[in-house]
């Protein structure tokens, strides 16, 4: 009777330990499972993360390369602007020039040509001042034409010339016609017969023209 006691204990204690046991290794399994769910959790949230920076990584280097190109544009407008504000500055100051250049050549353009007459003009108080003392005809003929003389050299000193109209051609562009005359001949027909008033050039324009009697 003991013995099948025993017997039954030991299976009992047997059981129970096998149970025991196999509980554990449920647990065993159990836990196993949870930490490669972990495992496998966490890889997926490094791997989510690491994507995540990634993005960041290639957001923050298009705004970096968004925000270099602004401040390119910004200072290339700012460079253009610059160069604006300088013309305009340039260009104001040339036109403020030039005004100031064409006002005192209106108001002074006329100093060389005077200038240049004034010695004839003292010539012609000294030919006066001495006419009044002398009647001899001949000096005051001698006088005059050397004055004459100095001022057609002044005249041609500021590019003054006169209009040659000895045996010439009639020239509408430097001739003015104020009379035709008859019976010259062929050989005088068309051509300058007479100088009524002689004619001048400046600088190789015409300033007035001769008025001539052309032959018909």
């Amino acid at each position: 009777m003991k013995n099948d006691e025993l017997l039954d204990n030991e299976e009992q204690n047997e059981h129970v330990e096998n149970n025991v046991n196999e509980e554990a290794a449920e647990k065993e399994t159990v836990e196993t499972e949870n930490v490669d769910k972990e495992a496998d959790g966490q890889e997926d949230i490094d791997k989510e993360s690491a994507e995540n920076a990634a993005d960041d990584k290639e957001a923050a280097s298009e705004e970096t390369e968004e925000q270099s190109a602004l401040d390119k544009a910004l200072d290339k407008i700012a460079e253009l602007q610059d160069k604006y504000l300088r013309s305009v500055a340039e260009f104001d100051n040339y036109r403020k020039r030039t005004l100031k250049e064409k006002t005192e050549l209106i108001l002074n353009g006329s100093e060389k040509a005077v200038c240049a007459v004034l010695p004839v003009v003292d010539d012609i108080e000294r030919a006066i001042s001495n006419g009044q003392n002398t009647d001899d005809p001949e000096v005051l003929k001698e006088g005059m034409l050397l004055i004459y003389q100095k001022f057609e050299k002044v005249l041609e000193s500021l590019g003054v010339k006169k209009i040659d109209t000895t045996d010439a051609l009639f020239d509408v562009d430097i001739h003015e016609a104020v009379a035709m005359v008859p019976g010259m001949g062929d050989d005088k027909k068309g051509k300058v017969i007479d100088c009524i008033q002689t004619g001048y050039k400046l600088n190789d324009k015409v300033i007035r023209h001769a008025k001539v009697a052309v032959g018909q």
